[in-house]
């Protein structure tokens, strides 16, 4: 009998971590999260509540990212009637913010282009301080899959379309490792 007020207890107890939003199982949300633009200005999650973001966390010195930039742009064009937003961060440090314009350009990189991250935030919102890191994001702020390293084309698509269909379905994977 002993066993069995045990098993409830223990039942009782992931239930409740499990539904409440402060338990560990709970999806970072990075609503609050502000960073500055390439002219210096405030930039805001928030201002994108109610769009899906996929923000890559990016810098100039990483080759992977030399590689996958122009993935993302090429998939926020096929995204971008559908309400998703392509998001990119650069952890450079900020004396090396001509450095990032000058990348951006030469690149011809079109997606937002924030600054001010660092490898701290990153492992923070990550998991992981791997670069590149790709975090997509639901329409609430919540992060619904982390990408750690190159993400790839379908690693991003399977996270997009599952919330793009009303998370209906299997959920992907919260975690995919590209390194």
């Amino acid at each position: 009998m002993q066993a069995l007020h045990l098993c409830l207890a223990v039942t009782y107890i992931l239930v409740v971590l499990l539904i409440s939003n402060d338990s560990a199982f709970a999806a970072k949300n990075v609503r609050k999260l502000s960073l500055r633009d390439l002219n210096g200005n405030r930039v805001r999650m928030s201002d994108y509540q109610g769009r899906i973001v996929v923000l890559n966390f990016w810098a100039t010195w990483c080759g992977p990212c030399k590689e996958e930039l122009p993935r993302l742009g090429q998939m926020a064009e096929r995204y971008a009637s559908q309400s998703v937003a392509f998001v990119l961060a650069s952890i450079d440090e900020e004396k090396k913010l001509e450095a990032v314009r000058e990348y951006v350009v030469q690149q011809k990189v079109t997606l937002p282009v924030w600054v001010g991250a660092n490898v701290d935030l990153l492992e923070q919102l990550s998991g992981k301080n791997v670069v590149p890191a790709t975090l997509i994001i639901d329409d609430k702020g919540d992060i619904v899959r982390t990408i750690n390293g190159e993400a790839r084309e379908e690693d991003v698509k399977e996270a997009l379309d599952w919330l793009l269909n009303g998370k209906k379905g299997d959920a992907p994977a919260e975690h995919v490792k590209r390194y």
